[in-house]
């Protein structure tokens, strides 16, 4: 009997990924594409959608090739992506009509500060469970739109389309017949209404944005359409979508009210499955789709990190203290644990429970003996003093939190996770496969194909790889983190 596989694509913020996996949900390759980061001016970030597009083929295509699988046994493809990142192209050509604005991009700042003067972000907040900022992608869509020479007119005769990540590529994948997104990606939108589950006609017109540019919403799980022959050398349906950090829930096997998972990426996204019942966050975190299944919906409350992985890839990339992540690890073991420092990623501003576009990054604390160890560590302990932030605000917010379950490429450093039990006072579970992005997708497309039944199914193959419990005293915990809240402050602009 063929073997099955599932074919999961992760694009991402920095790189595109494909994995695969088999029937078991084992992983057994992947391939992985970097693309260039383009920051036009002060706190804009784009990306090319042709290289999204084409580091995106090319590392479905290489996966395939070096396992040697061919694509008559792939049951499904599963799309994740970077969620908000907004990219809109000619329905007729398939071009983009500009970069895509990713959603670290802060250019639309001041128009959200307008927003707000008129008093609109209680209506925003009430309809989208989001706050009025950049981050997300209406204010990006009325941007490219304004800005973009014929190009209102263009969406208003129909003749444009939008998309985030995953709509761009499913596009792409099938040859332009399908012009569809899952709920979670229209949830991040800003134009969607959480609680109707559909387009929001008051807010399409407040942001004047056509809905004829916008994608049709589906469950996590739903027949998206099916790739072109030539791709592949045949047609592989596309059976499951999910933005990431939705992804990474069901990867985490989060489908109880109550469970949480952070994951640490790029940014660091903490969410917290609430149920069938929304949360609202009186905390300026979010309320948030996690998933919808066969119609049933579930909600989740999110704390948005914008930079800790990124943070060490600056530490690499733009002040040269490193020469690969898995230096941090060594680097952060070998510095002094009373170092004073503290360094405030905030590169692109800051969000929750912040949500300071114009905040900018610092480093605090540096005398003659400050070393790049001590940098270094500072950069990691960042990303746990941002996530106590977050945690911080769902205990306030009501939700009882004893056990996070962590992902992503950050999470291999087994300091920074033992940091994270420390500052955050919680024992902290690591899984065997920390790729959950992939993995959830790769579970809904999964479901789509008739491989796996359901949720109770799929939470049955967690496994803990190691759990790492606090090691030092709530009063140390308690100090680092006021240090962090009072150097926080002296870099807020609102």
């Amino acid at each position: 009997m063929a073997k099955k596989y599932i074919l999961a694509i992760d694009q991402g913020t920095t790189s595109s990924r494909a994995i695969l996996f088999d029937a078991d949900f084992r992983m057994l390759g992947a391939a992985q594409e970097e693309f260039k980061q383009y920051f036009p001016k002060d706190g804009w970030v784009e990306h090319d959608p042709e290289e999204i597009w084409a580091s995106t083929l090319d590392s479905c295509i290489e996966v395939l090739k070096k396992n040697a699988i061919s694509a008559e046994h792939v049951e499904a493809i599963g799309i994740t992506n970077q969620r908000e990142t907004t990219i809109i192209w000619d329905k007729d050509t398939g071009r983009p009509i500009y970069n895509a604005i990713v959603w670290q991009d802060r250019r639309t700042a001041s128009l959200c500060e307008d927003l707000k003067g008129e008093g609109l972000e209680s209506l925003v907040n009430e309809k989208t469970g989001l706050v009025l900022d950049p981050y997300f992608s209406a204010t990006k869509i009325k941007w490219i739109l304004d800005n973009v020479e014929g190009a209102r007119a263009k969406a208003e005769s129909g003749n444009l389309l939008f998309g985030n990540v995953d709509s761009f590529l499913l596009w792409r994948l099938t040859g332009g017949k399908s012009h569809k997104t899952d709920i979670t990606n229209a949830s991040r939108t800003m134009l969607f209404n959480i609680y109707t589950q559909s387009w929001d006609s008051e807010l399409l017109s407040l942001f004047k944005i056509p809905k004829s540019v916008l994608p049709t919403v589906h469950d996590c799980v739903h027949d998206f359409g099916v790739s072109k022959k030539d791709f592949f050398s045949r047609s592989i349906p596309v059976l499951g979508i999910a933005g990431d950090q939705h992804a990474a829930l069901a990867g985490q096997s989060c489908f109880e009210p109550g469970m949480v998972k952070s994951t640490f990426g790029t940014g660091c996204f903490v969410m917290l499955n609430t149920g069938s019942k929304p949360v609202q966050s009186k905390n300026k975190l979010l309320t948030t789709v996690a998933y919808r299944l066969d119609g049933q919906i579930s909600y989740g409350l999110e704390g948005s990190i914008f930079v800790a992985g990124a943070a060490v890839q600056w530490l690499r990339d733009k002040v040269h203290l490193i020469s690969s992540a898995e230096k941090t690890e060594i680097m952060a073991r070998r510095a002094s644990p009373d170092h004073g420092l503290y360094l405030i990623p905030a590169f692109t501003g800051l969000g929750a429970p912040y949500w300071d576009p114009n905040a900018r990054g610092a480093l605090l604390g540096l005398t003659r003996d400050t070393s790049d160890d001590d940098i270094v560590r500072a950069t990691l302990e960042s990303v746990s003093l941002q996530c106590r932030d977050l945690m911080q605000c769902m205990i306030r917010d009501g939700a009882p939190l004893t056990r996070l379950r962590v992902d992503g490429g950050m999470v291999k450093n087994s300091w920074l996770v033992q940091n994270i039990a420390d500052v955050l006072q919680l024992s902290v579970d690591r899984p065997k496969i920390i790729e959950t992005t992939a993995l959830g997708v790769a579970y809904f497309a999964a479901m789509g194909a008739n491989l796996v039944s359901g949720t109770e199914q799929i939470a049955e193959k967690w496994e803990l790889d190691q759990q790492f419990s606090p090691s030092i005293l709530p009063d140390l915990a308690d100090e680092l983190y006021l240090g962090w809240v009072k150097a926080v402050k002296r870099t807020l602009t609102n």
